[in-house]
């Protein structure tokens, strides 16, 4: 036996949408219902486990076998969901996944989609979402439905058990041509331990914060019923029109209207409108869903989605989503944190101005480190940026970053010819700088610093334009980044030839265009052509997922090209840390864009400069690229 290809059905009282996979399976009710199987791509066997039928020894022997690969599509389900149904934790040595196969290509991660992408012979069934509901969730009662409840659906469930292992197989067929490296299913190996090891979370600050929340909302809703008079003041068109009989005419009740109106309010007026924005904040839903996802060892698993990403390969946020938590800047957050852990909301009323801004911002230290451990924290600074300059040549930038200059000032003295210092002479130009690198690193305009709120900044709109011209004219190189990408795609689409810009390669083949990254790993663009855009330019096209995940034909540029190139980079930088870390004993136990958190001893004697030191090993196909990772130790997870 080489190869095992498996797809299972399963049965929980655990919702596996908000709870994810770990808890759900470890629910005293879980059961797999049904193992389908093939060997070596062999016919599809399916063991009807709820029906009282065995897994063959030689099956439970491959199962613990890293030299048998054992490939499912979300493999990640079916390899936790067996550890449960076993007792042990089946190591994610020798497993591989489907999905990601998909991922690499640019595809879609839905198995359903993919079949229909590939045109399979084989189809995933459409019953299958009516037999799930059926067999794997309880009636509205809380019982399960067993097998004798419904013999001809059951006989169609194993039918669809079984058929989704062809389609599997058939997806693998497809996709031969063009394997996923050894290296990137080292680096699913090790996220795969790092979701199985989890976080801790502090499941009385969460619990609290939930309690706090509710209760001062409720104060909120009674002060705001009392003042209006209205049934509902929550209510947007209610609220809107009462603030219109009271002089205050709004367009909306979404929270930039809210935020103009609140300008130049007064009185009672103005009172309403802070209550709306309390009533309106969403500050604990991060604590419920943390609260949804944690396991009886009070930690929860499988936060990060290896290649959920797949225009660049990076991780994709599951159930708390990580990778958009709230920032922290109150100065005094371990205060704060206590008095939520003490249930003290009257307390937390009165000392800070927002009871939801204050619960938002304590999210992050939810997290805890376990029994003994602190976190290290450490991430790499300002890496887009640096890499955007590596690639580019944009020598100015790159010095910068190697004198330890503020790359905001420095991109500031560049666009105004001035010396700009951050707490300095001609200070004021910073935040230019700032919003100018953030917005116009990947071909971005006017919009682009609209959109990344520079008229709230305070600049103006006539300052915009400015802003880009000055940014493009101090950073060449990068400019002429973008039309080289451009042209270098366009050429191997065109010519199906492949094309070298630097350390970047272009090539067109059976059906795709591949972007080999200076890491050597590719982009994949499905179906590219060259069309017209709206302002009757040539303009790059490819098919993938759109709106609402609609599989639909997308335009991309030169500029757009560049960033998922910059992002790439970045994402193999961090993978390559994070394998070295862990390969060295060190438990991540998460990690938010290009920051690691890791779960260390106390008394190991590891320190932050340590971790930094494995973080800034540079690869050899990154030599001059000036990367720098920065950390600090605490108690809680928190931004530094």
């Amino acid at each position: 036996m080489r190869t095992l290809s498996i797809d299972i059905e399963t049965y929980s009282p655990i919702s596996l949408a908000k709870a994810g996979v770990y808890k759900y399976c470890n629910h005293p009710d879980f059961e797999i219902l049904l193992f389908s199987y093939a060997i070596d791509d062999c016919a599809v066997r399916t063991v009807d486990l709820a029906s009282g039928e065995q897994l063959p020894a030689e099956i439970l022997r491959a199962l613990d076998d890293p030299a048998v690969v054992k490939w499912a599509y979300n493999a990640a389900f079916e390899r936790t969901c067996l550890s449960a149904y076993l007792g042990r934790r089946l190591d994610p040595a020798g497993w591989r996944c489907s999905m990601v196969w998909a991922a690499t290509l640019g595809l879609p991660l839905s198995l359903k989609d993919v079949g229909a992408v590939l045109n399979l012979d084989s189809q995933k069934m459409s019953e299958g979402k009516s037999l799930i509901k059926y067999f794997c969730i309880p009636d509205k009662h809380g019982h399960q439905r067993l097998p004798g409840s419904d013999p001809d659906g059951w006989r169609l469930f194993k039918t669809y058990n079984a058929r989704d292992v062809e389609v599997e197989t058939q997806i693998r067929g497809k996709l031969t041509n063009f394997p996923v490296p050894d290296y990137l299913w080292e680096q699913y190996e090790v996220d795969q331990r790092i979701n199985d090891r989890g976080i801790r979370i502090d499941a009385t600050l969460a619990a609290n914060a939930i309690t706090i929340d509710e209760s001062h909302r409720a104060q909120a809703l009674a002060r705001a019923q009392a003042l209006t008079g209205l049934d509902n003041p929550a209510s947007p068109l209610q609220l809107q029109e009462w603030l219109n009989q009271h002089g205050c005419p709004i367009e909306s009740m979404a929270k930039e209207s809210v935020d103009d109106a609140l300008a130049y309010a007064s009185g009672e007026v103005k009172e309403a409108l802070e209550l709306r924005q309390e009533l309106s904040r969403s500050s604990v839903a991060k604590y419920r869903k943390m609260m949804a996802a944690t396991c009886t060892d009070q930690r929860t698993h499988g936060l990060l989605q290896f290649y959920g990403a797949n225009r660049t390969g990076r991780w994709a946020g599951r159930l708390v989503q990580v990778q958009n938590l709230p920032r922290n800047y109150l100065p005094d957050l371990a205060q704060a944190r206590g008095l939520v852990r003490d249930g003290n909301g009257e307390a937390l009323d009165m000392l800070y101005s927002s009871v939801p801004d204050t619960l938002s911002q304590l999210i992050r230290t939810a997290f805890i480190p376990s029994e003994a451990h602190r976190f290290i924290v450490a991430d790499y600074s300002a890496i887009e940026a640096r890499v955007l300059a590596w690639l580019a040549g944009e020598e100015t930038t790159l010095a910068a970053f190697k004198n330890g200059e503020d790359l905001y000032c420095a991109t500031a003295s560049a666009m105004f010819g001035v010396p700009v210092e951050k707490h300095g002479v001609n200070s004021e130009l910073r935040q230019k700088g700032k919003i100018a690198v953030l917005a116009c690193g990947y071909n971005g305009s006017v919009g682009a610093l609209k959109a990344m709120g520079a008229l709230k900044m305070g600049l103006s709109e006539d300052e915009l334009q400015p802003i880009v011209d000055a940014w493009r004219q101090a950073n060449p190189n990068i400019v002429q980044l973008w039309h080289e990408v451009d042209n270098a795609a366009t050429r191997a689409i065109s010519t199906s030839k492949p094309v070298t810009l630097r350390n970047l390669g272009f090539e067109k083949k059976s059906g795709m265009i591949f972007i080999t990254l200076p890491s050597g790993r590719r982009l994949a663009y499905v179906k590219p052509g060259i069309g017209v855009n709206r302002f009757g330019g040539t303009s790059i096209t490819y098919w993938g997922q759109g709106v609402a995940r609609k599989w639909q034909k997308l335009e991309t540029y030169g500029g757009k090209l560049v960033e998922n190139i910059v992002q790439a980079t970045a994402r193999d930088l961090l993978a390559e840390a994070i394998t070295r870390i862990e390969n060295a004993g060190h438990r991540i136990v998460m990690h938010i864009h290009d920051e690691v958190v890791i779960d260390e001893p106390i008394n190991s004697g590891t320190t932050v400069t340590d971790i930094c030191a494995f973080m800034n090993e540079l690869p050899q196909w990154a030599e001059g690229l000036p990367i720098d990772a920065a950390g600090y130790e605490c108690g809680f997870y928190q931004k530094d």
